[in-house]
């Protein structure tokens, strides 16, 4: 049984990239025939400056990168990877999804575990996996930390791709323009139908337990005098949400007896990598093979997720706040030194995201196949 926050499932959200370690997770689970209808395949992951233009550094991700990851990198809407994840697990019959319920609170005895919603309806199951988000309520039975604002918000959103401006071979980009304290990733998503755009910045007046800052005014005043296309491409962004960001810092405990953690809910993190969803399936393809070695014991099965989950969530965890420094530097030595790096790398240079993409655990057969 699935308990959903959301009233419903429907259209939500905006792009989301991912890489071979969660492609190959979705080849496992027998859905990529699926998302290849609707994903795009970039042809380079590509660094630009958010003033000049100029080009820092990009990746290939054609041929070589397929050659040493096994799995493709694409993009897609979120809307289409839920849909296809969803209809997935329908058509095994034994999956059932209860909608409208913010769990609340969870406990266990040793007749399993129950769960209580906001509305006060209880279910009870014999173990419980919490993948309810970074503001996770089942994360208050193991941890009693909070998430951790990183003074950062993000300001995102879909348009028709004919209003870009944007040459042809660009659309083939996930391309990110970097400035200090901001960002802006575009990339294309259902079959280049849609643009997708994400504004990120620091800002200039974060207040602790308020909704006042980070708003569209600071938004404007952090990329003044940026490069035409990057002005152009701010005045399609839906000023109406902002998602300020927060991140967790690591635990080393995600499992009490029959109760567990997954996604955001064990490792919420900080977008810079593009992995959050990412180690979400990393995750459920790892518990999957657990719960397949230890049939007939939950506490066992988690245990043994959490040994290998834990570290390598963590590490990504940190190398994201890295990499946010890295991108939003702000000092002119910092920077200088950060583009001449940059420059030296060669397309097809792949080193730095071995490991990432090259998680050896995403590779390993699984039978049956989970969702089909």
């Amino acid at each position: 049984m699935v308990l959903e926050r959301a009233p419903e499932f429907g259209e939500v959200g905006a792009g989301i990239q991912l890489a071979p370690n969660a492609t190959s997770v979705l080849k496992r689970f027998g859905v990529m025939d699926e998302i290849e209808k609707v994903a795009v395949f970039p042809k380079r992951l590509v660094l630009k400056d958010v003033y000049t233009g100029e080009e820092l550094s990009a990746m290939d991700l054609g041929q070589a990168f397929l050659e040493r990851y096994g799995h493709p990198y694409i993009v897609l809407h979120r809307a289409d990877l839920h849909r296809i994840l969803f209809e997935a697990c329908v058509r095994t019959g034994k999956v059932t999804f209860v909608n409208n319920q913010t769990i609340v609170s969870i406990n266990q005895d040793s007749s399993g575990v129950t769960v209580t919603s906001e509305s006060g309806d209880t279910f009870t199951a014999d173990a419980a996996i919490g993948a309810d988000g970074i503001r996770s309520n089942i994360r208050k039975y193991f941890s009693d930390d909070e998430p951790v604002c990183s003074e950062y918000v993000a300001y995102r959103g879909t348009i028709p791709i004919e209003e870009i401006q944007a040459e042809p071979h660009e659309l083939d980009d996930v391309i990110m323009w970097i400035g200090p304290y901001l960002h802006l990733v575009q990339y294309p998503v259902r079959s280049k139908q849609l643009y997708n755009q994400v504004v990120v910045f620091k800002s200039y007046r974060y207040k602790e337990n308020s909704d006042d800052w980070g708003t569209p005014d600071e938004m404007e005043r952090r990329f003044k005098g940026s490069h035409p296309k990057v002005w152009h491409a701010l005045s399609f962004i839906n000023r109406q949400f902002r998602w300020p960001m927060y991140d967790r810092v690591p635990i080393d405990n995600w499992t009490k007896g029959n109760v567990t953690l997954l996604g955001d809910a064990a490792h919420a993190m900080l977008q810079y990598l593009a992995q959050g969803g990412c180690q979400a399936l990393e995750d459920a393809s790892y518990l999957a093979d657990m719960l397949k070695q230890y049939p007939n014991d939950y506490e066992k099965a988690f245990l043994a997720y959490q040994k290998e989950r834990i570290p390598r969530t963590a590490r990504v965890q940190r190398s994201a706040r890295t990499w946010g420094e890295i991108l939003h530097a702000a000092d002119p030595i910092t920077i200088l030194l950060r583009n001449t790096i940059f420059k030296q790398r060669t397309p097809q240079n792949y080193e730095a995201a071995d490991f990432l993409y090259n998680y050896e655990h995403t590779t390993r057969k699984i039978k049956p196949k989970v969702l089909s």
